[in-house]
């Protein structure tokens, strides 16, 4: 039996709730199959649709009704694990039901350290939430938010994504993992806290969820971590005449291809750099890239971009 962290992009929960609603039932499908070849299966997503409009749904009713402050960045991450969570644990515990598996599902609501001195606060960069005008942007600034013109089409909020340092609730999903459950954690790369003197504080910042999920396959010890994508393998020379797909890859080979430019940054660059941290941390890790439904497939070694030393 091999444990292993699953990490779910956005298109397997949909950019809205009815679409969601949809696609947690073929991706519970998908993950269920790994538990029935007798996998101990952890899950991590992505959350960028449905924190994208928890925020603008704040900022409107901020802007409606100024009674109500700026929700931070760390509350939006919150509330998409816990109504990400709901349909996803639903889904999984109704199909290990038709399938007569035994086993509870839990989410849990899960908080990452990060460092404050991070050099990804002195440059907020990821951008939150819908486009504003001038004038709203100049709100925003006086509140002390950070702002940028997007290329022409507006202004718009933009926040740190620094990296994980340690996963705040590791003990309790390590217990529920232990003892059988399903666990889904570090919803949407986790909520970004910063700790001082022993207590958490939330910040505002969203955390790359394929870096979150390298850091709990790493806490987990987990034998192999999955990382989806829209594509069955990774490429090198994407698009071009010399494109290639790639198989087994070495760590250092693929480190090669990061270092030529081969993948693209907010694509498949940080999907592979955390898929390399993953698979050179410890001997025999394995870190697999491809399809949801190609999953079961990749851990048997028949597909999928698999790297390890």
């Amino acid at each position: 039996m091999s444990k292993v962290v699953i990490a779910l992009g956005g298109n397997a929960l949909g950019n809205n709730l009815e679409e969601q609603m949809v696609a947690v039932r073929s991706t519970a499908k998908a993950i269920i199959d790994l538990i029935e070849d007798g996998n101990e299966v952890i899950v991590s997503h992505g959350n960028g649709p449905q924190v994208g409009m928890i925020n603008l749904a704040m900022t409107e009713l901020g802007k409606n009704y100024p009674k109500y402050s700026l929700c931070p960045m760390s509350v939006c991450v919150a509330m998409s694990q816990g109504y990400i969570g709901y349909d996803l644990q639903n889904a999984l515990r109704e199909e290990l039901l038709e399938r007569g598996i035994n086993k509870s599902v839990s989410t849990i609501i899960t908080q990452v350290e990060v460092d404050k001195n991070d050099a990804a606060f002195t440059n907020p960069t990821k951008p939150i939430g819908g486009f504003m005008t001038k004038e709203e942007a100049d709100l925003m600034v006086q509140k002390g938010e950070n702002v940028i013109e997007d290329a022409g089409r507006g202004y718009r909020r933009v926040v740190a994504s620094p990296k994980p340092k340690s996963i705040v609730e590791i003990e309790t999903i390590k217990t529920l993992a232990d003892a059988g459950h399903v666990v889904v954690a570090c919803g949407g790369g986790g909520i970004p806290v910063i700790k001082n003197d022993g207590k958490l504080k939330g910040v505002d910042a969203v955390i790359d969820k394929d870096f979150a999920s390298c850091e709990l396959a790493k806490e987990l010890d987990a034998d192999c971590l999955i990382i989806l994508t829209a594509v069955e393998k990774a490429a090198i020379n994407y698009g071009k005449e010399n494109e290639r797909w790639l198989d087994d890859v070495t760590v250092e080979e693929m480190q090669k291809y990061v270092d030529e430019g081969h993948f693209a940054p907010g694509s498949m660059k940080p999907k592979v750099e955390a898929a390399i941290d993953f698979a050179e941390s410890k001997e025999g890790r394995v870190s697999l890239i491809t399809l949801l439904e190609k999953a079961k497939d990749g851990i048997a070694g028949k597909t999928g971009t698999r790297i390890s030393k």
